[in-house]
């Protein structure tokens, strides 16, 4: 098979992995930390079932990077908090297997769940600003989320807090420890988030759009220490995002959500570089170019479709143009399988030659 050619021009597909301590096939794959088998999230409500999340299937070993991109509405947000046991069991339906450090998760008592929520894993969340109290200094909810797993003095824990502020690039952190969130920038606030998700070394750590409300130089040193901090922590990072160049940054492997299911998975230099389902292909098009000269985008029509009634067959079907090229598309479900030689790579498509039409029809017009 040939290998897929990545950045034929300067201006075409994101760039992937361009930072000097990144190397792309630098981590080795081990034994997964997390496994999510089969997963299905829903809620009832008073106009119907939401399927949010459905047959979601994917591993995440310790020292690489899952970057889960897609639409807002695609399930990526729900399935992470599956993971930390965050739903309600009261008004959530659960179905499947999420095992976290070869513990199961799905059924998992709540007091069970407050014990490894933050010492096995740990998310980060998109807003700082509503994820920290505002009546409690920076340091007291870091000594809290400490003090919540270990059994040490407030004197103890109060040294892990300013050694955490300290290594996430909090300046005068001993000093910095006693402000409140609204003394912190909105880049220090992350920051101080990403402290208190690793005070306690989780091995597994859930960023849900971290740099989405940060200008891009914060955005940089964010994505910058998270990958420094990895590599101390030799952490397994689930990244959640809708941008794709921060997914070329950062990401190991790449999963595609639509409609609250995956449609494809792959290493990331592989889904930039030659992706095989036309969802992909549309975000790759709404890419603006950087250099070069203008070009018009080529957005994807329509809308994500809802939750409480997806289209039969594939749920892109009334998205994508490809659709009339292939019978079933608007009555089969595709499976999520391997669909090339390359059998670390899955789509959930119909079309029999993606590649082709990516090198022939898409290619072309990337800006």
């Amino acid at each position: 098979m040939t290998e897929p050619h990545l950045l034929s021009t300067p201006d075409r597909r994101p760039d992937t992995v361009s930072r000097t301590r990144r190397v792309a096939g630098d981590r080795t794959e081990g034994q997964s930390y997390l496994e999510v088998k089969d997963l299905t999230v829903t809620f009832p409500t008073a106009d119907g079932l939401v399927r949010a999340v459905q047959g979601l299937s994917y591993s995440l070993p310790l020292g690489r990077t899952l970057a889960v991109v897609g639409e807002s509405g695609s399930g990526k947000s729900v399935s992470s908090m599956a993971i930390m046991g965050l739903h309600d069991p009261r008004s959530t339906r659960m179905t499947g297997s999420i095992t976290v450090g070869g513990e199961e998760i799905v059924g998992m008592p709540p007091a069970e769940l407050r014990k490894r929520r933050g010492a096995n894993a740990a998310m980060i969340f998109q807003d700082p600003q509503s994820s920290l109290h505002p009546y409690f200094t920076v340091g007291d909810q870091i000594i809290e989320a400490y003090r919540a797993h270990h059994r040490v003095s407030k004197r103890v824990a109060r040294d892990r807090a300013v050694d955490m502020l300290g290594r996430v690039g909090i300046p005068n952190p001993r000093r910095r420890l006693d402000d409140y969130p609204h003394q912190f920038s909105g880049g220090m606030r992350q920051r101080a988030m990403i402290a208190m998700a690793l005070v306690n070394d989780p091995k597994l750590l859930i960023a849900d759009e971290p740099t989405t409300a940060l200008d891009v130089t914060v955005q940089a040193q964010i994505l910058d220490l998270i990958m420094e901090l990895q590599q101390d922590f030799g952490s397994a990072v689930l990244f959640i995002t809708h941008d794709l160049g921060v997914v070329a940054e950062i990401a190991d492997d790449v999963l595609v959500m639509y409609g609250g299911r995956g449609v494809e998975y792959g290493r990331a230099e592989s889904i930039l570089g030659q992706p095989l389902h036309p969802y992909t292909w549309g975000l790759l098009e709404s890419i603006p170019a950087v250099s070069g000269e203008p070009a018009r985008l080529h957005p994807i029509p329509g809308t994500p479709p809802s939750l409480l009634a997806l289209p039969s067959g594939c749920s892109f079907h009334p998205r994508c143009e490809f659709a009339g090229r292939v019978p079933g598309c608007t009555v089969d479900l595709p499976e999520l399988v391997s669909r090339t030689a390359d059998t670390t790579r899955a789509s959930r498509c119909h079309l029999t030659d993606p590649a082709g039409i990516f090198e022939t029809d898409i290619l072309p017009r990337l800006p």
